[in-house]
């Protein structure tokens, strides 16, 4: 019992700490996109975690060439990154760091509709009313139709729905293959995407005035994240740190407040507090559910 109340902490400690990392890095991702092109921010972000990613699979002694990286499911997961990171690197340079968090954290209701709609996972009416009731509070937050409507949120809802997408095909994807594999095909897939949008809008792939250190630290916090995130899931139970997740908001939250001075209105937070306790009560009943099954 103590060896799992353990394992326990251990496992919320590490996620709290990779959705502090992946706040930090969203933040600096936003300071820098004044003076860096979102397509430049992209391309960084994608070469540097090609080579992050797959040293951490050689470490973790994974295979990174398997012609299985191929097969439909992963062009679908591949393309659906793609969308994913336009989406959250577009939203990030137009649209206050507090909005972007809350609606991104709106990801898992919609992975849960995808599994009703796509793999024919079967829902009671608690599901349904926990999704509608998230969607509402991600439409209070962008408000489509109102007077202060800003079009630009809609970057952030396609990068929730590439996030969700992604999270989606990966349940399809073969269990024995290592994340960190996972994520190098990922990471190398979208590179020549980023690499044809630089050359679509005439810059240079290396922005010569750039802050470098603002740039590797945005990369290096990217893969920290990500390994902290792996190592919290196989700490302990996904459903202990699962909830832990939407520590991600919190740090957003703040970082807005004090970084850029952002004032979130009622609806915003209105919105981020219908999606939190959608999320939460979600993954309540289905540890309710698998503990009574």
């Amino acid at each position: 019992m103590q060896q799992n109340s353990e394992a326990n902490a251990r496992g919320i400690i590490l996620m709290v700490l990779s959705m502090g990392a992946f706040a930090m890095a969203d933040t600096l991702i936003k300071l820098v996109s004044g003076e860096v092109a979102p397509a430049q921010i992209m391309f960084l972000m994608m070469a540097g975690g090609s080579v992050m990613f797959c040293l951490m699979a050689k470490a973790q002694g994974a295979r990174l060439i398997d012609r299985r990286a191929i097969a439909p499911v992963f062009l679908v997961r591949y393309l659906a990154e793609v969308v994913a990171m336009v989406g959250m690197v577009m939203a990030l340079a137009h649209v206050p760091l507090s909005a972007v968090g809350a609606i991104i954290q709106a990801t898992p209701l919609l992975v849960a509709l995808g599994a009703v709609l796509f793999l024919g996972e079967k829902v009671s009416w608690r599901r349904w009313s926990t999704i509608v009731l998230g969607f509402a509070g991600v439409l209070l937050i962008v408000q489509p139709g109102a007077e202060g409507f800003d079009a630009l949120a809609l970057w952030a809802v396609f990068s929730m729905v590439g996030l969700s997408v992604r999270d989606l095909t990966t349940r399809m994807t073969p269990p024995d293959m290592a994340s960190a594999s996972l994520a190098a095909y990922s990471a190398v897939a979208a590179l020549p995407f980023a690499m044809a949008w630089i050359l679509l809008d005439g810059d240079n792939f290396l922005p010569p005035e750039a802050d470098w250190v603002m740039l590797i630290s945005i990369i290096l916090l990217g893969s920290l994240g990500y390994l902290l995130l792996t190592a919290s899931i196989r700490t302990t139970s996904i459903s202990v740190v699962s909830p832990f997740r939407y520590a991600r908001l919190v740090f957003m939250l703040i970082l807005g407040v004090l970084v850029f001075d952002e004032r979130p209105g009622l609806p915003v937070l209105a919105g981020a507090s219908l999606i939190v306790f959608s999320g939460l009560y979600m993954m309540w009943r289905e540890r309710v559910l698998k503990q009574s099954g």
